[in-house]
């Protein structure tokens, strides 16, 4: 599966799988970025994201975890 910024709980869901017992809301959103361009399957441009788009991804990640 190929992945790019627009697929937030896609991402979520591969980061609750790559990363269990991460708390989402203890990364800093460089380290955040740099997980995600690690995933596999992430073909999204590493330059293409902003605050906004890896907060949403933060948040949906955090819904994951909590349920």
């Amino acid at each position: 599966m190929n992945l790019s910024w627009k697929d937030t709980e896609e991402i979520a869901w591969a980061l609750v799988d790559k990363y269990p017992g991460q708390d989402p809301l203890k990364l800093s959103f460089p380290k955040l970025h740099k997980m995600i361009c690690e995933l596999e399957g992430f073909t999204g441009d590493a330059n293409a994201s902003n605050e906004g788009v890896l907060e949403s991804i933060q948040m949906a990640w955090y819904e994951e975890v909590k349920k």
